[in-house]
């Protein structure tokens, strides 16, 4: 297992050996498609993705470029453009121009009429108490039927304690990345790790 900040150097060891952000963000979306289409039937579904300006919301897009070739997937974006970073803003254009995605506001969605939510808000990267927007968001999602996905940790939950401040993202299926967080240790079994390319030898 690993904590939120061995995690931050990991990745950073990764880029200085050459494997950059860009690519762990391109490989952590692309794995979240296959291990959704791994378990779950996607022709005709609807899917919701969404996501806030921080690199969690990042593997989100991506993931939604990879899923819009699949199903019906919309975005909600909760968060501040202005606040990107490079990878993030690289991917959030890329969906902007991409003909099957549809962008969709918090004043406008349904969260019942998707067949599956994922959660791409905070991940490892939650800071203090929640913004009223991502709580009501996060009530939503968990009254909603959707079938529920959280990348990499379920926002609301310390990914190093595990506690729950406010709320949290009731996930279904949770996919993270290169290694188990201390956070997730009571939700492993519904936990699937998964190879982002950050070698095991640092």
């Amino acid at each position: 297992m690993v904590s939120r900040s061995e995690m931050k150097a990991l990745e950073d060891e990764a880029e200085a050996k050459g494997t950059s952000k860009f690519t762990l963000m391109e490989n952590a979306g692309r794995k979240i498609a296959e291990v959704l289409e791994e378990k779950y039937e996607l022709k005709d579904k609807r899917i919701l993705v969404v996501c806030y300006h921080g690199n969690n919301g990042g593997d989100g897009f991506v993931a939604a470029r990879y899923l819009a070739e699949k199903a019906e997937v919309e975005v909600l974006f909760l968060g501040d453009e202005t606040k990107f970073k490079p990878e993030a803003e690289d991917n959030f254009k890329k969906i902007e121009e991409n003909v099957l995605i549809q962008f969709i506001g918090l004043d406008y969605v349904h969260f019942d009429d998707y067949d599956v939510i994922i959660d791409a808000m905070l991940g490892t990267g939650i800071e203090g108490a929640l913004k009223p927007a991502i709580l009501s968001t996060i009530e939503g999602i968990n009254e909603s039927k959707a079938f529920k996905i959280s990348v990499d940790v379920p926002t609301g939950l310390n990914p190093d304690t595990g506690e729950i401040n406010d709320i949290a993202v009731n996930a279904d299926l949770i996919i993270t990345f290169h290694d188990l967080k201390d956070g997730l240790k009571d939700l492993k079994e519904k936990t699937v790790v998964v190879d982002i390319g950050i070698p095991n030898d640092i």
